[in-house]
């Protein structure tokens, strides 16, 4: 395990609503059992923004805190891997919609899944997809 120090800092955040809109209008999806990943390259971007977005429907207001600080560490834990992956210079752009399940689910089962859809938004770079809609 080595010791060095994995944040989440504001510049690696998505803050604001027209930075998610323009994800979820232009970008593409991946699906997972806990979660739907929205993610949209981006050239002039440098290195990863993530943002999450928790609705009110999966419950009350602790419940959805609750999630929010699990999908956070789980980021938190598995953004370098993806930094580390992606070889362009231009940067990408994640939302995570999270579903009911994220917040009963074991966090290694978590983690699993967000390091899956971060090996598969990778394998997407490495292509050269550009998300031209």
């Amino acid at each position: 395990m080595s010791l060095t120090p994995r944040g989440f800092p504001r510049s690696a955040r998505l803050l604001k609503r027209s930075s998610f809109e323009n994800v979820y209008k232009t970008g593409r999806r991946h699906f997972g059992s806990h979660m739907t990943v929205f993610y949209r390259f981006d050239p002039v971007l440098t290195g990863t923004r993530v943002g999450l977005t928790v609705s009110r429907a999966l419950g009350t207001a602790v419940v959805r805190n609750r999630i929010k600080r699990r999908m956070r560490d789980g980021v938190r834990q598995e953004l370098a891997g993806l930094n580390e992956a992606l070889k362009d210079p231009g940067g990408v752009e994640i939302v995570i919609n999270p579903k009911k399940t994220a917040a009963t689910v074991e966090m290694q089962m978590l983690r699993a899944e967000l390091a899956k859809a971060f090996q598969a938004i990778a394998a997407k770079a490495g292509k050269g997809d550009t998300d031209k809609r």
